[in-house]
């Protein structure tokens, strides 16, 4: 439940912060007349994600064996990618969000195509629906799916909340600060999906183990525990990995910390170099 109560408060809270930005820039420029096309993408945006959301955990749950394997594993691994490209994403995009998105909804109410509103606002949210979709279809696979869907909804109420006071109040969320954080948890949750992903592609004969299990901790937190529950849709945590998974759990975490630095530094370096001409 928490892992998905975090998932969706930080993606529902990353939504709730474009639809206030846009309907800010509405209301600053005396536009609020065209909110209606902008509420309309946001809620068809809205029902698409829930449906993508249901149907991958319905599919999940019809399938047995090695196709239930399969899938799972393949639902892990894209919500991975998905995962790692938001971190570089919002790497390159923090500063400059609110700005850029100020700027679309400007061309669209001015160059006279409302319909302009409807599509800015539905792929923006529905961009954040179809990651959430994948992050509760994965985290429903590691606990089950009432759990999964309670810690959603919760964290999709929070986000409302949240985003609503920011918007009618003088509160300004710092960008940078909260796409840092949440980057942090992305992380985490990311490294533990791409090892399980692995351990369901093992099961289904795709990867090898070479050593069935590394180490066994189940001695001091077992999987059936309510400490081990949490630690394994938290962070992936298994008392028996085998090397393969070991080694994917380490080598996301290196691979992933190394490009992230080097895209830091190449942002940094591009952005001085664009300040100084």
């Amino acid at each position: 439940m928490l892992v998905s109560l975090l998932l969706t408060l930080r993606e529902g809270l990353e939504a709730a912060l474009i639809v206030g930005i846009v309907f800010g820039y509405l209301r600053k420029i005396g536009q609020m007349q065209h909110g209606r096309m902008a509420w309309a993408g946001v809620l068809v945006a809205g029902v698409l994600s829930a449906a993508l959301a249901a149907g991958i955990m319905t599919v999940g749950a019809e399938l047995e064996g090695r196709a239930e394997q399969l899938f799972e594993g393949t639902t892990m691994m894209l919500a991975v990618v998905v995962l790692t490209w938001m971190i570089f994403w919002m790497r390159s995009q923090a500063s400059q969000f609110k700005t850029s998105l100020e700027s679309d909804v400007h061309r669209a109410v001015t160059g006279g195509a409302v319909w302009g509103l409807f599509v800015l606002t539905f792929i923006t949210v529905f961009r954040e629906g179809v990651e959430t979709a994948l992050f509760i279809g994965a985290a429903a696979f590691q606990t089950n799916a009432f759990d999964t869907l309670i810690g959603a909804l919760i964290g999709l109420s929070l986000a409302a909340v949240i985003g609503y006071l920011i918007y009618a109040s003088t509160v300004r969320l710092n960008m940078r600060l909260f796409f840092d954080v949440t980057s942090l948890l992305l992380l985490i949750f990311a490294a533990g999906l791409f090892m399980h992903g692995v351990h369901e592609f093992q099961e289904a004969g795709l990867l090898p183990e070479i050593i069935e299990k590394v180490w066994n901790t189940s001695a001091i937190i077992s999987k059936e525990s309510l400490a081990g529950q949490f630690l394994r849709t938290l962070v992936g945590y298994t008392p028996t990995p085998s090397l393969v998974e070991a080694m994917a759990y380490i080598g996301y975490w290196l691979v992933t910390l190394g490009a992230v630095r080097w895209w830091t530094e190449w942002l940094a370096a591009k952005r001085a170099v664009a300040a100084a001409e």
